[in-house]
């Protein structure tokens, strides 16, 4: 028995860059955004000694279950679930989202005319069913000075990204390589979110 094509999928994620992502490839997508009581940065929290890889795994199953519960508490109709979550690494050191200003200068710096590892999982549920892949770039940064930096933080772009930059915004004009995925490093790599959403059934262009 042929299963029916899922006319959409759910998106847990307030980026916009994803929500353009998923428009690129032809999928149709709903919000399920997180309610103002949830604590939904507390499922990024690190763990000591954790590893970058199984950090951003671990945060996309949690935000992915955190999903799942809301869309059965508000009785949405059935349809699959996809969830994303990108962190910047450097060796095995986690850079998260900067905290302020001064935070995002020391990411950036310590980012300067280095390579570093862009990595994004994705997940998407289907009824029971949950798969995940994941997507590991590398980055290299040309050297940057104090008034770069300090330039780029003043015009808020670091804030809310991991890493303290994004690559479709000013700081492209520093990224002297790329190994991987361009669209991971936006924070959905399409090559595996197409393959997850054709294994959930869900119609559109992939």
């Amino acid at each position: 028995m042929t299963k029916t094509p899922a006319p959409f999928v759910y998106l847990a994620s307030q980026s916009p860059r994803r929500r353009e992502l998923l428009a690129q490839i032809g999928v149709r997508h709903e919000p399920l955004l997180a309610s103002p009581d949830e604590d939904a940065e507390a499922l990024e929290a690190e763990i000591a000694s954790e590893l970058p890889a199984a950090y951003v795994e671990r945060v996309t199953h949690a935000k992915l279950a955190a999903a799942r519960r809301r869309r059965a508490a508000r009785a949405l109709p059935e349809a699959p679930i996809l969830c994303a979550d990108t962190t910047v690494a450097l060796g095995r050191r986690i850079l998260a989202k900067p905290a302020d200003a001064a935070d995002a200068a020391r990411i950036l710096g310590l980012l300067a005319g280095r390579t570093h590892r862009v990595i994004t999982a994705v997940a998407v549920a289907r009824g029971a069913r949950v798969r995940l892949l994941a997507s590991v770039s590398r980055v290299t940064f040309a050297p940057l000075d104090r008034a770069q930096i300090d330039a780029y933080v003043a015009g808020g772009e670091p804030f809310g990204k991991a890493g303290a930059y994004a690559i479709q915004s000013a700081a492209a004009a520093w990224i002297a390589r790329i190994e991987g995925s361009y669209t991971g490093i936006m924070g959905l790599p399409l090559y595996e979110t197409a393959t997850l959403l054709r294994w959930a059934g869900v119609a559109g262009g992939v």
